[in-house]
């Protein structure tokens, strides 16, 4: 299994963020053909079948991966830093969100907001545990900042839910965040 989780990784690598690694072609939707990833990934020198890629997608933690109805295509379902039309249609959030982020970033958001740097959105946790997660991944110091939907609702800020539950937005200006 842990040749899955190096797998799940450069299989995010590729839809995610550099599908010419192995020479692939996203559709503007994130889309890679099924086959063609797996003989890519093969070609790379990885090992690699139908059922292992199942697998990975079906057991990934994060769920970060989907298929489409047939499973001829396959996409990761959001964190891309290439730009795909994710297709998402906006979502009321819960009142509260939370972003986890390293303390170092602090003083930054606090005078710029938060911005989706290489990302095409800000990502957001409906959970104080999974912004935990989230924060530590990079860092061992962290902060977890509430943001307050409600009021960037009021102007007009959107929001997005992705398959995998991650709460997603363009921006969030410093005076939504609860320092």
């Amino acid at each position: 299994m842990d040749n899955d989780v190096k797998l799940g990784r450069f299989i995010s690598l590729i839809l995610r963020h550099k599908p010419e690694t192995i020479d692939i072609i996203l559709d503007e939707n994130g889309w890679a053909d099924t086959k063609e990833l797996i003989e890519k990934i093969s070609k790379s020198g990885r090992e690699i079948n139908f059922e292992t890629l199942e697998r990975i997608v079906n057991e990934n933690n994060k769920k970060r991966y989907s298929f489409n109805k047939d499973k001829t295509k396959i996409r990761a379902v959001q964190g891309h830093s290439i730009k795909v039309n994710l297709e998402l249609k906006g979502v009321v959030p819960p009142v509260i969100l939370y972003h986890g982020t390293a303390f170092k970033n602090l003083e930054n958001i606090k005078k710029d907001g938060i911005k989706k740097m290489n990302r095409q959105h800000v990502h957001l946790s409906a959970d104080i545990e999974t912004a935990k997660n989230v924060a530590t991944r990079h860092s061992g110091k962290y902060i977890i900042l509430e943001i307050d939907t409600e009021a960037m609702l009021k102007e007009n800020y959107k929001f997005y839910l992705s398959e995998n539950k991650v709460w997603l937005t363009d921006f969030i200006p410093s005076k939504f965040i609860k320092f």
